[in-house]
């Protein structure tokens, strides 16, 4: 039962784990911090990034020793058998909710969704943080059962552990007390305030960083109408279990469905926060969820069970394109790999470089062999020396006077129509291109937009 879920998870994991070789940039800062020695790696969480600290600590030793081994395998590796153990915990979490066959399906949905296969290639914190939230829950039912104080503090820990790998599992724990029956609820309720109490120095301390989330704009409509599509669909197999009689799902599955991304968008209402991948783990509610009420329809007989056999079928086959997706260098916002490429053909007979904003300096992080040979224009402190993710910048007015001592700059953009940064800084570099140099060409990249500046006549 459990075996079905965890060896189909490390089939699709492993195929096409590489993507090409291409990195894209969240993974960038997760091999750039995991490779920094460790007292740099303490400063630099000081300032910024706390939030994925311990995640970044627990690389930096893998890598340490890894030896010689792929650095994309040692990047993503982690993530694979995160969710592997998800897999394997969501089956035996619908196995006890709902019966062996119901835990079999559903930890198959649970691997085969995109967003989970997603983050199973990603270099990433989510698929741990996951993996900690599905063992938490898987937990909090033995407690619930066992009504023993090991139990609780098994649970404590596991939802501690998750908590700190990034904060926002935090969201978990009202599911998990909503779920609660009544008889567990002051035990939990004192659980859970424990774990809150232990956070509360990490909570501090990041939103003492919250300029690194200044880039999550407003609620989008794709988010509200992605986390109402996904709702729909736990609703509505909620209430086949309910009609079928079996409730026991319905109240862990779906809180835990509903509640952290709902309480997400609430509180982005607010201070934009909402990043669907924050709260990946809720769609172990969807899996059980659906899991379980296609076991239902399955012991139907007739029509029923005929319809719910080529259901599933359909939307197997509906996501083989987008699973095929996932494993190309495309699927991810930018791909670091082919910019590096980029600047390497168009930097040549180049006086520098500039990177509009600056923290898409970050492409230049993993690979800076095709960088070296172009001076970084507005650079003050790398980003190591400085203790920063993307680095320093110099002055407004120094970078201005470097730009204009140069005839022919790269710049490094974010793609066309995005928000621009209204910084002394950023202003200045645009200012200086717009007044000063001629656009000879742009390379559109994925996520990324190359253009080579020269004085007028230059190109």
């Amino acid at each position: 039962m459990v075996l079905v879920p965890v060896v189909l998870s490390l089939v699709l994991g492993l195929w096409g784990l590489g993507r090409g070789g291409s990195m894209w940039r969240d993974e960038v800062v997760t091999y750039d911090m995991a490779r920094r020695s460790l007292p740099d790696l303490w400063a630099t969480l000081g300032h910024a990034d706390a939030v994925h600290g311990l995640y970044y600590l627990l690389m930096h030793g893998l890598f340490a020793l890894s030896g010689g081994a792929d650095p994309l395998l040692v990047l993503r590796l982690p993530s694979l058998l995160a969710i592997t153990a998800a897999a394997g915990t969501v089956a035996l979490l619908g196995h006890r909710l709902a019966g062996p066959r119901a835990g079999l399906l559903s930890g198959v949905v649970f691997v085969l969704l995109p967003p989970v296969q997603r983050y199973a290639q990603e270099g990433r914190s989510y698929a741990l943080v996951c993996a900690l939230v599905v063992w938490a829950t898987y937990l909090l039912l033995r407690a619930v059962r066992t009504g023993t104080g090991r139990a609780w503090i098994a649970y404590g820990a596991v939802a501690l552990a998750a908590c700190a790998v990034h904060e926002f599992a935090v969201l978990a724990l009202p599911a998990h007390l909503l779920a609660l029956p009544r008889g567990a609820r002051a035990a939990g309720t004192r659980v859970m305030a424990g774990v809150c109490v232990c956070l509360a120095p990490l909570i501090v301390v990041s939103t003492r960083q919250t300029e690194q989330v200044a880039w999550i704009g407003g609620i989008g409509a794709s988010a509200v109408l992605g986390f109402a599509g996904v709702s729909v669909l736990g609703l509505a197999c909620a209430a086949v279990l309910r009609r079928a009689g079996r409730r026991e799902p319905v109240a862990p599955a779906l809180s835990l469905l509903v509640l952290p991304p709902l309480l997400l968008l609430l509180v982005s209402l607010v201070k934009p926060l909402y990043v669907d991948r924050y709260v990946l783990y809720a769609h172990a509610g969807t899996a059980l969820l659906v899991g379980a009420a296609l076991d239902r329809l399955i012991r139907a007989r007739g029509r029923i069970r005929t319809g719910a056999v080529l259901a599933a079928g359909a939307a197997v086959l509906a996501l083989l394109p987008v699973t095929l997706d996932l494993r190309t260098p495309h699927s991810r916002t930018d791909d670091v790999t082919a910019i590096a490429e980029a600047v390497r053909s168009a930097g040549q007979g180049a006086d520098g470089i500039v990177y509009l904003p600056s923290r898409r300096r970050v492409w230049s992080l993993p690979d800076p062999g095709p960088f070296r040979a172009l001076p970084d224009l507005a650079l003050s402190g790398t980003p190591a020396a400085s203790h920063t993710l993307y680095g320093t910048e110099l002055p407004s007015s120094d970078i201005r006077a470097r730009m204009r001592a140069a005839t022919r700059i790269v710049a490094l953009r974010d793609p066309a129509g995005r928000p621009v940064d209204r910084t002394a800084r950023e202003a200045a570099k645009r200012e200086v291109l717009a007044e000063d140099f001629v656009e000879c060409g742009t390379q559109r990249l994925r996520g990324a937009r190359l253009t080579v500046y020269a004085r007028p006549g230059g190109c």
